[in-house]
């Protein structure tokens, strides 16, 4: 009879400790997780786009923006520690609230609700994004782990998943945003507003469909912080991550690739917008350029996950899309002048792809990057990524209205050449130490 017990007894724990183990419980938490992103940020992505065009009095929709970046650079710094409190799954679903309240406010826009709306969601971008990093990677060294395959492998396939997913948001939100829109009289706030109420119910289903991750990631699933003893000790531990990660070279030459990330997404959502595709389509055919930059976006941000392999592959794929993006910003510089008839639309359309094409490929391999060389400390990793792409996205929109395109540009150019040198440097530096830890 005991020995029976006994065995009835510990079945359940070995039934238990197979479900949080099968690697079809990771892949299934993937899928939850893209699936949740494209919900809410396919709204906020649209919302964003709009800022400008919508909330033009006192350029309330470039400060709100130019407030949230700044916002977010400043909360990135402790980011890590927050995610490390609350767990990543915690830091995801608050994170969602911020998004929410963003797009709330623009029912009602004033320097009353956007400001403080755009203050809190630089908090809540900075806990979301870091909370992100930290749940894929760990879920995906896990998987790896238990069906013995390459870590590096996974995570480019895991991000691949991710990032595709999350770059489509850029077509179905504008795309929605156009169906929306399309019968909307000049001056009339009745289609902004039934847009807004679309976008609230679509984050609103995100936000319950990232309850259903489980808590698998194995790190920062940890209670509230119960004793000031505890605090500090997290307070010491973060201070000594930042310090730790700035005096790692590997990061060091990382960072320029980060910041350029950063200053690429601003340049679409900002220079690219108003200054190419607006004269040239009009304020209409910036939904439709837009939905093309996404779509190029989510098909190469899958490819570029598939094909990842190791550091030697991400290499080849980053130098790929930054040469990619060098072509277009080289074109509008040298060449591109405003056209009438269908190179006219064409030529607006072709450069929304090839950028489109770079922000995939950096989405998904700085990602990979980050998890296979910082894999000890994924928060404070990717605290350090959110840190330097918000601050680079915070100074384009403040510096938006007093500089020209050309300078732009030539900012760019400068950005890609300083960022491709530290990151092949980074290469030649590590390639051996990474190939001997992973075999």
């Amino acid at each position: 009879m005991d020995s029976g017990d006994s065995r009835r007894e510990q079945s359940p724990l070995i039934v238990d400790n197979l479900e949080i183990r099968t690697p079809k419980d990771y892949t299934r938490d993937v899928h939850i997780l893209s699936c949740a992103f494209l919900l809410i940020f396919l709204a906020y992505g649209a919302a964003q786009n709009l800022e400008t065009t919508v909330n033009t009095e006192g350029n309330l929709g470039t400060i709100s923006l130019g407030i949230l970046y700044l916002s977010f650079t400043c909360f990135s710094l402790i980011a890590s520690l927050v995610v490390r409190v609350l767990g990543s799954k915690n830091a995801l679903i608050l994170g969602t609230t911020g998004y929410w309240l963003f797009v709330a406010a623009n029912l009602v826009p004033s320097w009353y609700t956007m400001v403080p709306a755009s203050f809190y969601l630089g908090f809540a971008a900075s806990i979301i994004w870091v909370g992100e990093g930290t749940y894929l990677t760990s879920a995906a060294l896990s998987h790896a782990s238990n069906r013995n395959l390459p870590e590096a492998t996974v995570i480019g396939s895991f991000n691949g998943e991710f990032w595709g997913f999350f770059a489509s948001h850029q077509f179905v939100g504008n795309l929605i945003s156009l169906a929306v829109l399309r019968d909307n009289k000049e001056g009339s706030t009745s289609g902004t507003t039934l847009l807004f109420i679309v976008f609230l119910c679509s984050m609103t289903l995100g936000t319950i469909l990232m309850c259903f991750l489980h808590k698998e990631d194995g790190k920062g699933e940890k209670g509230p912080v119960d004793s000031s003893v505890n605090f500090y000790s997290h307070i010491l531990s973060l201070l000594k991550s930042i310090t730790t990660l700035l005096l790692d070279i590997r990061m060091l030459l990382i960072i320029p690739l980060i910041a350029y990330s950063g200053l690429q997404q601003a340049f679409v959502w900002a220079e690219f917008t108003n200054k190419i595709v607006t004269p040239a389509l009009g304020v209409s055919g910036v939904g439709g350029a837009m939905a093309v930059y996404g779509a190029f976006d989510a098909i190469c941000s899958l490819a570029a996950g598939r094909l990842t392999s190791g550091l030697s592959s991400i290499t080849f794929i980053v130098s790929g899309g930054l040469v990619v993006q060098a072509i277009v910003f080289l074109w509008v510089l040298l060449k591109y002048s405003l056209t009438s008839g269908v190179l006219g639309t064409l030529y607006p359309l072709l450069m929304a792809a090839l950028l489109g094409i770079g922000d995939g490929v950096l989405n998904t391999q700085l990602s990979a990057l980050l998890g296979l060389l910082f894999k000890h400390d994924t928060e404070g990793a990717f605290a350090q990524l959110k840190v330097w792409q918000s601050a680079s996205i915070a100074v384009v929109f403040f510096i938006y209205p007093y500089i020209s395109l050309e300078a732009m540009l030539i900012i760019m150019l400068t950005g890609i050449f300083v960022s491709l040198v530290g990151f092949l440097f980074l290469t030649l530096l590590v390639e051996k130490a990474f190939y001997f830890s992973s075999s």
